[in-house]
């Protein structure tokens, strides 16, 4: 595995990490983050870790950078754990484009923080893509969420972050099952469809090739 004992883990994010954990679903929501949680804890029992999770709902990379500071750096994580980019993209398609996010700006954006994160900290990065649970690829939000997936394993690659494929994992179940089954709008899973993410970190984590 890759954490090690006594290591503190750090999400952030958008809804997809928040799922209700600054209400009712405190402190780690309900989501992909606390079921990973979950997982690893029960297959390593013996690997005492800290969980933080710092998602935010509705959040692009430019509301990241507002509280980068407090919430990723603040939290001086052992690992970083960051996926954003859907409202980045889904703004634009959803009657608010200007609340979207341009790729060369989500890029460079994102670069930044992640840089400032590992200068001030030290931190590995664990980066997952932004998806659209669409098994259309030519289809337009479709097509432009694929590009900024390009850009999150771009930066993977560059700072020699493990990459979970986020997008990879819904394209597989789409191959035998319909969208709605893991999420009404595309978009926000339901227990299912954030059942696909953790495996896909669960993967990454520890190294399964299954």
């Amino acid at each position: 595995m890759r954490f090690e004992a006594g290591q503190r883990i750090v999400f952030i994010g958008d809804s997809i990490t928040d799922c209700g954990r600054r209400d009712v679903r405190a402190p780690y929501g309900d989501g992909y983050m606390s079921l990973v949680r979950a997982l690893v804890t029960a297959r390593f029992p013996g690997t005492p870790l800290t969980w933080v999770n710092r998602g935010v709902s509705g959040n692009t990379v430019r509301d990241l950078a507002a509280r980068w500071d407090r919430d990723a750096i603040g939290q001086r994580p052992d690992w970083l754990v960051v996926m954003i980019g859907i409202n980045d993209v889904w703004r634009a398609f959803a009657g608010r484009p200007h609340e979207a996010v341009p790729l060369d700006e989500y890029e460079a954006t994102l670069r930044t923080l992640l840089r400032s994160a590992v200068d001030a900290t030290g931190c590995r990065l664990l980066l997952a893509d932004p998806y659209l649970i669409e098994p259309d690829r030519t289809e337009p939000q479709r097509a432009e969420s694929d590009r900024y997936a390009a850009v999150v394993a771009r930066l993977a690659e560059e700072f020699g972050a493990p990459h979970v494929a986020t997008q990879r994992a819904f394209d597989a179940v789409l191959e035998v099952s319909p969208p709605d089954l893991w999420a009404d709008d595309r978009v926000h899973p339901g227990l299912p469809g954030h059942a696909v993410i953790a495996d896909a970190f669960l993967r990454v984590i520890t190294g399964r090739t299954d």
